[in-house]
């Protein structure tokens, strides 16, 4: 059995996160945060199913204004959990956002730092502590608001959103990831603000386990200890997006490691919560399978044997028990069995499912796709179904459909092809990193789309 690594805790609005409290269940709305009728219903299905943090799309001050009316409505009718302000670009928003939420969560890759560009640049030790000077003259306003009005912070790194500057020092790596991180964490150290949240996400569930693991031996190292919020970003939908959720996430809380987490899947957000809910009530008993497929590895072969009759809550089981071993390539095959009848093709096609999550080996389309938010600038879901139609006999292309342009092409990093919300009804397609169709109607991007794909295999 684990032990959960002992964290301090963290204080968001009535809810405490991290230390031996219970580990907490968040999602995100979709809504657009101007619209406060249609995030207090969002926020409330939320709720309903579960979650215990909510969070929003603040883009713009407008956005971080309108938090505080979604708030009131919220409260008015007896709902009081946390409220969380996700932040990108614009550091003036999280100033205006830690009046009126709970928390606000903060991206170390473009809160100062510029938009990247994917370029190679080089800094000399100089001019880097210049740019970390730029950091800490920025960040500290920000502090003093957030412990003028006690809100919470979340520091949210995305690997897809590393800044040119990390970039240029230790590549698109699970170092520069964690460095990242750090850099701000050591201020808000300094400052003496406590009430701090760390997330570090990827939707490669190789670097956001190794990334994490990483940045906890940092923090140790530096006496930090700090709670950790689990997620693998743009994990997709359907048992796919379960799967790989569920192999990244349960791969950390096997080890004891996470405080809370998301399960982000391109569906409703309240759809999130029972997923996330089962991953977290099956910590124990999947640490315990965890040991035992280890126990069976022979051949370079993993043998797992699981009895459970509830066919979603079997995958979840069987992808969290063997995440780690699979990560860490103690293994590279999986046979499953079930101790109650089940058709021996959908055994197969499990382990398949889970060693393609795990990076091993890749026997369909890999689909990378967003669960959108209020930035999210066309109808995600129905697009994905719509690419996938057209695409899933392209077995082990990887294609990413991003909402909008915050993670857009940096956490397709390692997709052949990107569909990426540019504007209200644009989209930009990409060949790997680069942008190859700007601002094509959105009617016609699926099928330019295909066009691209079936261009470069001729």
């Amino acid at each position: 059995m684990s032990t959960r690594r002992i964290s301090s805790v963290a204080h968001i609005g009535n809810t405490a996160i991290g230390g031996t409290n219970p580990i907490r269940i968040q999602s995100m709305t979709t809504t657009d945060t101007n619209d406060t009728e249609a995030c207090v219903a969002q926020a409330k299905r939320i709720i309903n199913a579960g979650g215990e943090l909510v969070r929003l799309t603040t883009q713009g001050t407008r956005e971080a204004e309108n938090m505080k009316n979604i708030s009131a409505r919220l409260k008015a009718d007896g709902y009081n959990q946390p409220l969380v302000a996700d932040v990108h670009f614009n550091a003036h928003v999280a100033d205006v956002a830690a009046q009126y939420c709970e928390k606000v969560r903060i991206n170390p890759g473009n809160y100062v730092d510029p938009a990247r560009t994917f370029k190679r640049l080089e800094y000399t030790d100089v001019e880097y502590q210049e740019e970390l000077k730029k950091i800490d003259e920025r960040l500290v306003p920000f502090i003093n608001i957030c412990k003028e009005h006690h809100s919470a912070v979340r520091i949210g790194v995305n690997h897809g959103s590393l800044s040119d500057r990390i970039m240029s020092r230790y590549g698109d790596t699970p170092a520069g990831i964690v460095e990242s991180c750090m850099e701000f964490l050591r201020i808000f150290r300094r400052e003496q603000f406590d009430d701090v949240v760390i997330s570090i996400k990827a939707s490669n569930t190789v670097v956001m386990v190794q990334s994490v693991r990483l940045l906890v031996e940092a923090m140790d190292k530096e006496d930090m200890h700090y709670p950790l919020h689990l997620g693998v970003t743009e994990a997709g939908e359907g048992e796919d997006g379960r799967i790989k959720s569920a192999v990244g996430i349960g791969a950390l809380l096997t080890e004891g490691i996470g405080d809370t987490i998301r399960v982000s899947l391109s569906e409703e957000p309240e759809y999130e919560i029972p997923v996330a809910r089962k991953i977290v009530d099956s910590i124990e008993e999947c640490t315990r399978l965890r040991a035992q497929a280890e126990a069976s590895i022979k051949d370079d072969t993993i043998t797992l044997k699981i009895d459970e009759t509830d066919w979603e809550l079997f995958q979840l089981k069987a992808a969290m028990a063997v995440g780690a071993l699979l990560i860490d390539r103690k293994a590279t095959h999986l046979v499953i069995a079930s101790e109650t009848p089940v058709n021996p093709d959908s055994l197969i096609a499990l382990a398949d499912a889970i060693l393609q999550a795990a990076r091993i080996k890749f026997t369909k389309t890999e689909y990378i796709s967003c669960p959108g938010c209020g930035r999210t600038l066309y109808n995600l879901q129905d697009t994905i179904h719509r690419i996938k139609a057209a695409t899933s006999h392209l077995v082990g292309l990887k294609i990413g459909i991003m909402g909008c342009i915050v993670n857009g092409p940096g956490e397709m990093a390692d997709a052949d092809y990107g569909y990426v919300g540019a504007g209200r009804g644009k989209i930009s397609l990409y060949r790997q990193k680069e942008c190859v169709a700007k601002n094509i109607p959105e009617e016609e991007a699926v099928d330019r789309l295909l066009q691209l794909i079936e261009a470069d295999k001729a």
